[in-house]
């Protein structure tokens, strides 16, 4: 019904139509966006545990834990995200080849990052950094670019996959 109203108003008003190619400019794609969220996930999470910790909770805790809980939320969403356009809009037929098992990795890290929207538990969220690592090794892979992985400088203090740039 609201399909035909708007195809209608568009043949009296000539609707201008706008095109688009992708979501962030060719060949602009890296996955650390997505590897920074998945750490943020499990940081977040040692914040609100935190603040559980305490024995009693005022209402400036319960705030914080409030604001916690929306930025890990946040944090979870910019992981599938990140990880949509780089799978939907950089991978095709040749990444495909060299990583066939990226549908799985990139579902598998959609329900994961949904298990963190819904839940506290740290493990949980290690595990969305762990297969976002995946992720990135594989998109690096598809780059030519050899990966390592090191310990972040930051908390969670967690192992994460870096590009290998000085060749």
């Amino acid at each position: 019904m609201m399909h035909s109203v708007i195809k209608t108003l568009d043949k009296v008003i000539g609707f201008q139509t706008a095109q688009a190619h992708c979501d962030i400019p060719c060949k602009i794609y890296d996955p650390s966006t997505a590897q920074l969220a998945a750490l943020s996930c499990v940081r977040l999470i040692d914040l609100i545990v935190e603040l559980e910790a305490k024995e009693a909770l005022g209402v400036a805790d319960i705030a914080q834990i409030s604001r916690l809980v929306s930025e890990k939320e946040t944090a979870s969403s910019e992981v599938k995200e990140a990880v949509r356009i780089i799978w939907g809009d950089y991978f095709k037929g040749p990444q495909f080849e060299q990583v066939p098992n990226a549908h799985a990795l990139t579902h598998s890290i959609m329900m994961q990052a949904s298990k963190c929207k819904q839940t506290v538990d740290r493990e949980e969220a290690e595990k969305l950094v762990e297969l976002v690592n995946e992720f990135a090794e594989a998109f690096w892979l598809t780059k030519g670019v050899a990966t390592y992985r090191s310990t972040c400088p930051y908390p969670p203090l967690l192992e994460v996959v870096y590009p290998d740039l000085k060749g």
